[in-house]
């Protein structure tokens, strides 16, 4: 498990409105530590996305701050490659092949065509493709997919890797495979990452900490920190202790969706 050091995320008293009538975020307030994984857990439209967007710099809040690496957003993403974001759908090239789709990134920075090459090899060897590098998109499955859409995002290196909903489309042993490759990568790579999900056992699995938010208009309704000892195995859900977080977040959600909290 990576150490918390650093804030690196801070949402200060953020609210979002779209279209001047619809409060996706009000007052929302959070701070994450360098090495976290923090998953944002809520019923469906209460801003968990529309918060991990703004960390990314697609779209400015509309009151309060947010700083990223003590700088904003949008500052980050134009002057580094420090956050890589994955979204629910992959978003492949299709007349790209597999190598070539996660190339793309390094592409636009231009530099070494050499040394990008040797980059996207390894990230895809880490995700378990290096066998598939020259496939087309049409001939993966859905898991292969999003592994490509992760190999992808962590080229570039990234400090912190944002993902929205990534697995929320794949059966269950796929997402359980896909689970544990990126706690391994979150581990190997030292990086953090905020992680939207709508599922309460995949939020405990994988997080430090899991922010649980309010229904719309979206608030930090609940913190609760999971105490569980990485690496973590699957063989953990069975364990009293797992369950018992399970039911936890669960009436946090609960109580957050009635308001309670």
């Amino acid at each position: 498990m990576v150490t918390a050091q650093r804030e690196v995320v801070a949402f200060q008293h953020v609210s979002k409105i779209f279209d001047q009538k619809t409060v996706a975020l009000k007052d929302f307030h959070l701070s994450i530590n360098e090495g976290e994984f923090v998953s944002f857990l809520g019923p469906s439209g209460c801003g968990k996305s529309t918060a991990l967007r703004l960390a990314a710099g697609l779209g400015e809040a509309s009151q309060g701050e947010i700083k990223v690496f003590d700088k904003s957003p949008q500052d980050v993403i134009k002057a580094t490659n420090d956050v890589a974001f994955v979204f629910q759908d992959a978003n492949l090239l299709p007349w790209r092949t597999v190598i070539d789709n996660v190339l793309l990134p390094l592409e636009l920075r231009g530099g070494n065509k050499k040394a990008h090459k040797e980059e996207a090899k390894r990230v895809l060897e880490m995700v378990g493709l290096k066998d598939h590098m020259k496939s087309y998109p049409r001939q993966l499955s859905g898991g292969m997919k999003m592994r490509v859409s992760i190999a992808r995002a962590l080229a570039a290196k990234p400090k912190m890797l944002l993902m929205d909903e990534p697995f929320a489309a794949l059966d269950e042993i796929t997402r359980q495979t896909l689970q544990m490759e990126l706690l391994d990568i979150w581990r190997q790579e030292k990086m953090t990452i905020l992680f939207v999900t709508h599922n309460v056992f995949e939020a405990v699995f994988l997080s430090t900490r899991i922010a649980v938010m309010s229904a719309r208009p979206g608030r930090l309704s609940s913190l609760l920190d999971v105490d569980l000892a990485y690496p973590r195995q699957l063989s953990i859900r069975t364990e009293k202790k797992f369950t018992d977080y399970v039911e936890i977040a669960s009436a946090k959600l609960e109580n957050s969706s009635e308001g309670k909290e």
